[in-house]
């Protein structure tokens, strides 16, 4: 019986996100709190190991202090089986520059490749919520011979200008006959008309296929450098490039509701809506399946606890997530999601509405429609989300559907 091929990981998580500014003001982008205890960057970890990948690397380069102490404190493996979860920073190993696009993040992090010496490398993005049995995508890689394999997800034909979209060959759907990016006027799947295929952003490549694209493309003085713009084009001219449809990806204590369930939270409504995502009675996404846990840092905390206020009102969560170490006295919650030791005073009212940790929310205080970053403290009887004008002219964000965002540390003055 031959070998299993040995397959190491590599997540890219160098991303500035801009467009989630000013919750990436201090932090890079999948290092950004997310559902309450987690962080973008545990659900890509998270994939992986249970796929049973056991040597994976985390790429990072924008303000990734808070990332690389996430990862060291909570994704320790065991050493004695040789298995690690490492954050590695830019290295300028060719020349004084930083990453100039993902595909030269790989192109000058070799070194990790050739020290362990993969048959396989499988390359992923750090800041999507979905969960994806990475063993399914790698079987249907050896399976079809290609020398790239892209993972695409069907998405509506409406919303294909937001997307790298994956052209198949109608007489082999399992290879990429062109790789679109953002196209204006796509054409539809062959069983499915009003969808198109778009790329996640993983890729799994045979290894000598991958070091041979990157370094070709680190000689192109005129290419952005890019996995999805540069790279899979590359393996598509030469018919090298496989897709796989998301479709074929059955995750163990999936259902029918969320089982291909994958978002980009690249944008501060994307982000909020996400949220939407995880509240409802049958969620879309299902935060609580044990089959595939989403792994985070253990929160060494006190439950959370509902109680009344001095006056008698009583605390109380509607449609909610309430993390550890957070107590709500007196409060209204409803259709929100808390992070952990969130404290809410005697009639706050919080609806529709995210929190990061250590926030505190006033007596008489109301958040509607809001994000709150770490450490955000609104006075008693301040208000956020409630009078657009005013929050704008306090220098808050405000986004066309009326999302307000204050920045962590903010004090929110009455």
């Amino acid at each position: 019986m031959p070998a299993a091929p040995k397959v190491f990981g590599i997540i890219l998580a160098g991303g500035e996100g801009k467009r989630l500014m000013p919750l990436t003001a201090d932090r890079a982008k999948p290092a950004v709190p997310f559902g309450g205890q987690y962080r973008l960057i545990d659900f890509a970890i998270s994939n992986l190991i249970n796929s049973g990948l056991r040597q994976v690397v985390v790429l990072t380069q924008y303000k990734s202090h808070s990332l690389d102490r996430h990862i060291s404190q909570t994704w320790r493996m065991s050493a004695l089986l040789d298995s690690y979860v490492a954050s590695v920073p830019a290295q300028q190993r060719l020349g004084k520059r930083w990453f100039s696009g993902s595909a030269d993040a790989i192109l000058q992090s070799l070194n990790l490749i050739t020290d362990e010496k993969p048959d396989i490398v499988v390359v992923i993005g750090a800041d999507h919520v979905y969960r994806m049995d990475f063993r399914q995508m790698l079987a249907a890689h050896i399976d079809s011979g290609a020398r790239a394999t892209v993972a695409g997800i069907r998405q509506p034909i409406s919303l294909a200008n937001q997307f790298g979209v994956i052209d198949v060959d109608p007489a082999d759907p399992g290879r990429i006959r062109e790789f679109l990016e953002k196209p204006q006027s796509p054409v539809g799947l062959a069983d499915a008309p009003d969808q198109v295929l778009a790329s996640m952003g993983n890729y799994i490549f045979d290894t000598d296929a991958l070091i041979e694209a990157v370094e070709s493309d680190g000689e192109v003085p005129t290419s952005n450098h890019d996995m999805g713009g540069d790279i899979v084009p590359y393996f598509v001219s030469r018919g090298e490039a496989g897709v796989y449809d998301m479709n074929r990806n059955d995750v163990p204590g999936s259902t029918d509701r969320d089982r291909y369930y994958w978002r980009d939270v690249g944008t501060i409504d994307s982000f909020f809506d996400a949220h939407r995502d995880l509240i409802s009675t049958l969620p879309v996404f299902n935060l609580y399946n044990t089959d595939w846990p989403i792994h985070s840092q253990a929160v060494n905390s006190p439950p959370a606890k509902f109680v009344r206020d001095s006056v008698g009102r009583i605390g109380n969560a509607i449609d909610s997530i309430v993390s550890l170490g957070s107590v709500l006295s007196g409060t209204h919650l409803e259709r929100s999601v808390v992070g952990p030791w969130t404290l809410a005073g005697g009639g706050s009212t919080i609806t529709d509405s995210v929190l990061f940790d250590y926030v505190h929310v006033g007596a008489g205080a109301r958040v509607h429609r809001a994000i709150l970053d770490k450490n955000v403290v609104l006075d008693d009887g301040a208000t956020v989300g409630v009078d657009r004008e005013k929050d704008l002219a306090r220098g808050f964000t405000v986004t066309d559907t009326g999302i307000t965002v204050v920045g962590k540390g903010v004090r929110v003055e009455r």
